[in-house]
């Protein structure tokens, strides 16, 4: 497995400044792509891993996405402004099945909000970012998938994420296969949630996954 396909993930409630700096060391050592930490973690996880090439990523509107556009941008600004690398945004569930079922016109408004946000956050950026749309595929059908997933092309993002691993199901192959084909190569595949094994991480990114989230990083490898 390769670590450079890994956000090394530490987003538990209760994680501790001890837990970070150990999360950070070990994402130097091993090499993996990301760190993928809160919003609040960003700049002491960025001071960390100052001189390393591993990038800093966080969630946005997590776990539930329903934020109004207007936090979710503030949020974040924020976390660029703090060293942020990459961001992981969390998709609104409503509003998506208002885009998925509400015919062109709700559509349309779906991909102007968000080509609207990641345009503002791209301009708030002294560095390249990287933009990911977490879709949580546990809430929908697989004609829907197929629709979350060329919505996100559309939107501009450079990633679709099946999962915020605080849903009531994570990454399975069938999804990642989906996503994949649908993708057709114009974005990244990020599989995320409940990726505990290297048999599994494998899987996956054989099925096409592009990026593998996990907090089992160390024992993906």
């Amino acid at each position: 497995m390769d670590a450079r396909l890994i956000d090394h993930t530490l987003l538990k409630p209760e994680a501790t400044p001890e837990g970070m700096a150990k999360l950070c060391a070990e994402a130097r050592e091993y090499g993996f792509a990301t760190v993928c930490v809160a919003p609040t973690e960003v700049a002491r996880c960025a001071e960390l891993l100052k001189g390393s090439s591993v990038g800093v990523c966080t969630v946005i509107g997590f776990p539930t996405g329903r934020h109004l556009p207007e936090i979710k941008l503030a949020e974040a600004k924020c976390a660029v402004r703090d060293g942020a690398t990459e961001l992981d945004f969390v998709v609104n569930q409503a509003r998506l099945h208002e885009a998925i079922h509400g015919g062109e016109t709700s559509r349309a408004a779906w991909i102007r909000t968000w080509k609207g946000l990641l345009d503002d956050v791209r301009a708030s950026a002294s560095h390249r970012l990287t933009t990911k749309l977490i879709i949580e595929c546990c809430y929908l059908t697989d004609a829907e998938k197929r629709t979350a997933v060329e919505l996100t092309v559309a939107a501009g993002f450079d990633f679709v994420k099946t999962s915020t691993g605080f849903g009531p199901g994570g990454a399975t192959l069938a999804d990642i296969e989906l996503m994949v084909t649908a993708a057709a190569g114009r974005i990244g595949v990020k599989a995320a949630g409940g990726i505990r094994t290297k048999d599994f991480a494998e899987a996956l990114v054989a099925a096409g996954a592009t990026r593998i989230g996990a907090s089992a990083g160390l024992q993906l490898l």
